[in-house]
């Protein structure tokens, strides 16, 4: 059962009306498809009206959709003999983020080698608290410099799926060296001898996501955002209150669309109507459309121009 946002609740009032005249279809002999049918089409043109005009602030709501697909869900339907690889070789591994040797499924068939690499937050409250809510420490940081530095070995290209409200900020991961760890996956990241492709598929969050995320070319689903504090944290520095969040994330400009004018970002991704947590499969399949036509325009290119390429994007960040 779909989960409603505040802003759906006339589409949450039509598909509840339009389950009552099901229910009620089965049980009595008036025909009555041809209003279940309307009903469809009017909840159906809503949605998507709705979707079409959602604030920053809207969108930040999507983009934490409980039931918005996370990384297991990509690895099941973009990806295959999906091979995942644990531990940083120095304290232990951390399953908010994960990664491993994949198979980018191609629109002909013929999937491309990657290694893959993301956030993972958990699908309820047993396997978030597994995962830590997406929130990396030290040891998931250094684990993605392990592995991008095998993918630079092996000549694959890495794919990252970012999602995720920051870095856990714990004192265990500060006496770890979370800074740390967060500064050498990004120096990893700018340093790859090989193709990177990022995607910001749900939220991204800080140095948490940027440690992820310094590829030379950075998509975002459509609902997704971007940011360096959240709009909450941004509201309690600016007005000593969360309650201004919205406002917030409409003068951060944390959405895609934002994102793209202003060259952060490279490319957005369409979700189906309704964002991804309606259609993991249909999000799935365009993902990894876009990810092969990003990787088919990188692949080929120098280490050299690679390289350059990324410090170039993110020094002319601003400009």
């Amino acid at each position: 059962m779909t989960s409603y946002l505040e802003f759906e609740k006339p589409v949450a009032q039509l598909e509840e009306r339009i389950a009552e005249l099901r229910a009620a279809s089965q049980s009595d002999e008036v025909d009555i498809s041809s209003e279940i049918e309307r009903l469809e089409i009017k909840s159906a043109d809503l949605l998507a009206s709705t979707y079409s005009s959602l604030t920053p602030w809207q969108k930040t709501q999507v983009a934490r959709h409980p039931e918005r697909p996370h990384f297991k869900d990509y690895v099941a339907h973009a990806f295959e003999e999906f091979m995942p690889l644990g531990g940083d070789r120095l304290f232990g591994d951390d399953l908010a983020i994960m990664g491993g040797f994949a198979k980018l499924k191609g629109p002909d068939g013929q999937g491309r080698r990657v290694m893959l690499i993301g956030h993972e937050k958990g699908n309820d409250t047993q396997s978030r608290i597994k995962h830590n809510f997406g929130m990396g420490k030290p040891e998931g940081y250094r684990k993605a410099i392990r592995l991008m530095e095998m993918a630079g070995r092996f000549g694959l290209p890495v794919v990252t799926l970012v999602d995720t409200s920051g870095a856990f900020p714990g004192i265990e991961a500060e006496e770890r060296g979370q800074a740390e760890a967060i500064a050498r996956s990004t120096e990893a990241c700018l340093a790859l001898p090989v193709p990177m492709v990022s995607v910001i598929v749900g939220e991204g969050g800080s140095g948490g996501a940027v440690a992820l995320a310094s590829a030379e070319r950075v998509l975002m689903l459509e609902h997704s955002v971007y940011s360096v504090i959240s709009p909450e944290g941004c509201a309690s520095i600016l007005w000593r209150t969360s309650e201004k969040a919205s406002e917030a994330a409409q003068a951060m400009k944390v959405t895609a669309q934002h994102l793209k004018r202003l060259n952060v970002i490279d490319r957005i991704v369409k979700e189906p109507s309704g964002g991804a947590h309606r259609d993991p499969v249909g999000t799935a399949i365009n993902l990894s459309g876009a990810l092969a036509e990003e990787l088919d325009g990188l692949s080929g290119l120098p280490s050299e121009t690679l390289i350059r390429t990324r410090e170039e994007r993110f020094l002319q960040l601003g400009g």
